[in-house]
C-alpha cells in the first residue's frame, strides 16, 4: 500500500513516514475494497456472476484505481456476454496501470482478432434489432433475431432472458424454461432469471403451488341448508336435508312385473310379425337390386380392362418422369436437403457445421441462379446465418495445411471459407497467397485483384497489386 499524497510505501503507522500525512481512514477504505474484490471473487468462482458484479462496483466505489477489482469485473462482463462493458473495464484499468497489466492480454484476446470483432458487432446489431422488433409487435421476427444472437454468442445472458420473455407471451412455457435453465447455467444468481423461473414453474407445476392451499376446502354459509367444498378446480355443492329412500315396497316390485309381462307380451303378437314380414320385403328387393347391378357390371368388365391397360401404361411414364425428381440427385431431393437445413438450424443454431454440409450438397446439386426466387432467398439466409462460424472453421483449417506448404488443401478450405465470408480480407488473401504457391497464376491473379477491388488503400491491396504485377511479367 502506498501513500496518497507522496507515493511512498506505507508501514504500519497510521500516519505516513515520509510526509507525516494522517493514513488511518486510507488504510481502511483500501481494506474495504479488498474485502469486496475478494467477496467478488469467491462469488465469480461459484458462478455467481450477479452478485459478483454488485460486489466489484463496490470495490470500485471505494477505490476507482483497484486494477484488480476491474480487470475481475471485466472478466465477469465477459462471461455474461457483456463485450462492450467488459472492454471498457480493461481500457479504464490499462490507463490506470499501463504496465504488467494483464488487461493488455484481455484486450489483444478480443482486438486482434477481425472476425470475432465482426461476430461481436453482429450481435450488438441483431440484439437491438430484436428489441425494435419487440416494441413493434412483430415477435416472431424478434425471435428469429435472438436465436442469431444466440449462435453468435451463446452466453449472452440478455439475449436469453428476452427469449425466455417472448415465449412466455406466447405461453410456449417448456422452451421459456429451457432458456432459463440455460441462464442459470451461466449465472446461478441472476435475479431477473429467477423472477422469470418461477412464473414459468408455476404454469408449468400447477399443483405444487396449490398443495399450500390445501386438498378440500368445506364452507357453509349461516342460514343455508347447503354444503359447499372444493374439490381441485371444482366446487361442490351438496343439500343437507335430502335423504335417500329406505326400500322398496312389494307393491311396487308387484306392478313392475305386470308392466313387463304385458310389454313382452304386445311385442310378440303385435309388433313382432310385422317387423319379419318387413324383413322379408325388404331382403327381396336387396336380392333384385344385386341381380340388376351384378348384370351391369359383367356389361363394362371389358371397357374396365381395357382402361386399365391404358393407365397401366400412362402409370409407367409418370414413374419414369417422377424418378428425374425423386432421385438423388432431383429437384425433391435438393428441397429435402434445404428443409432438412432448416430443421437442423431451428433444432439447434449452434449445430452449424450439419447446417453447412446440407448448403454444400445444394450448391454442388443445382445451379442457385436457376432456382425460384424463394429458394434463393431461403439459401442466402441460412448461409449469412452459419457463415461466419462455418468460415472460421474452414480459414483456420486453411492456413494450417498452408503453414506446413500443403498448398492444394489449404486452398480447398480457404475456397470453402470464401463461399461462406467473402467479405473477410484475410480469406481471399490467403487464397490468392496459397494458389500463387502452387503455381496456379491464373486464380491467383483472379484473387489478388478482388483484394485490390474490395479492399482499397489496405496494406494487403497493396501487396496484392506488387504480386499481380510480378505474375503478370512472368507471364508476359
Amino acid at each position: 500500500m502506498i501513500c496518497y499524497n507522496c507515493g511512498c510505501t506505507l508501514s504500519e503507522h497510521d500516519f505516513c513516514t515520509n510526509c507525516g500525512a494522517d493514513v488511518s481512514i486510507y488504510k481502511k477504505v483500501i481494506r474495504i475494497s479488498n474485502n469486496f474484490y475478494n467477496e467478488g471473487l469467491e462469488k465469480a468462482g461459484v458462478r455467481d456472476l450477479t452478485g459478483a458484479i454488485q460486489s466489484l462496483r463496490q470495490s470500485l466505489k471505494f477505490n476507482k484505481n483497484n486494477v484488480e477489482a476491474r480487470n475481475l469485473l471485466g472478466l465477469v462482463y465477459f462471461e455474461t456476454g457483456e463485450v462492450v462493458a467488459a472492454l471498457s473495464e480493461w481500457v479504464i484499468s490499462k490507463n490506470l496501470r499501463p504496465k504488467k497489466n494483464i488487461a493488455d492480454d484481455y484486450i489483444d484476446m478480443v482486438q486482434s482478432n477481425p472476425t470475432r470483432l465482426d461476430t461481436i458487432n453482429k450481435t450488438i446489431k441483431k440484439y437491438n434489432q430484436a428489441l425494435l422488433y419487440c416494441h413493434q409487435e412483430s415477435k416472431d421476427l424478434a425471435i428469429i433475431q435472438l436465436k442469431k444472437v444466440l449462435s453468435l454468442n451463446p452466453k449472452y445472458i440478455r439475449a436469453h432472458q428476452l427469449l425466455a420473455l417472448l415465449y412466455i407471451d406466447a405461453e410456449d412455457w417448456q422452451r421459456a424454461e429451457r432458456e432459463l435453465k440455460r441462464c442459470e447455467q451461466i449465472d446461478v444468481g441472476n435475479t431477473t432469471t429467477k423472477r422469470y423461473l418461477k412464473e414459468v414453474d408455476l404454469m408449468l407445476h400447477p399443483e405444487e403451488a396449490e398443495e399450500t392451499k390445501g386438498q378440500r376446502r368445506k364452507k357453509k354459509e349461516p342460514g343455508e341448508d347447503i354444503l359447499r367444498y372444493q374439490s381441485g378446480n371444482e366446487t361442490i355443492i351438496q343439500p343437507l336435508d335430502v335423504k335417500e329412500p329406505k326400500g322398496v315396497s312389494f307393491s311396487a316390485i308387484l306392478y313392475l312385473l305386470i308392466g313387463l309381462a304385458i310389454g313382452v307380451a304386445m311385442t310378440v303378437f303385435l309388433i313382432l310379425p310385422a317387423r319379419i314380414q318387413a324383413a322379408r320385403d325388404g331382403v327381396s328387393e336387396q336380392l333384385k337390386t344385386v341381380s340388376e347391378q351384378l348384370a351391369a357390371e359383367s356389361a363394362t368388365t371389358n371397357d374396365l380392362q381395357q382402361k386399365l391397360d391404358t393407365l397401366q401404361r400412362e402409370n409407367n411414364d409418370l414413374r419414369t418422369e417422377m424418378q428425374a425428381y425423386v432421385g438423388t440427385d432431383g429437384t425433391i431431393q435438393t428441397m429435402d436437403n434445404m428443409l432438412s437445413a432448416v430443421d437442423d438450424y431451428l433444432k439447434d443454431p449452434g449445430d452449424v457445421e450439419q447446417v453447412a454440409s446440407y448448403l454444400e450438397s445444394i450448391q454442388n446439386e443445382v445451379v442457385l441462379a436457376e432456382t425460384s426466387a424463394s429458394f434463393q432467398a431461403v439459401y442466402k439466409s441460412l448461409l449469412e446465418a452459419v457463415g461466419p462460424s462455418v468460415a472460421k472453421t474452414y480459414y483456420e483449417d486453411g492456413m494450417a495445411a498452408y503453414r506446413q506448404e500443403v498448398y492444394a488443401d489449404a486452398i480447398q478450405n480457404l475456397e470453402k471459407a470464401y463461399i461462406y465470408d467473402a467479405g473477410n480480407i484475410d480469406v481471399v488473401y490467403n487464397l490468392a497467397n496459397a494458389y500463387n504457391r502452387n503455381e496456379d497464376y491464373v486464380n491467383a491473379a483472379k484473387y489478388y485483384q478482388i483484394v485490390i477491388d474490395n479492399f482499397p488503400g489496405t496494406e494487403r491491396a497493396k501487396r496484392s497489386s506488387d504480386y499481380l504485377e510480378e505474375i503478370n511479367s512472368a507471364q508476359g
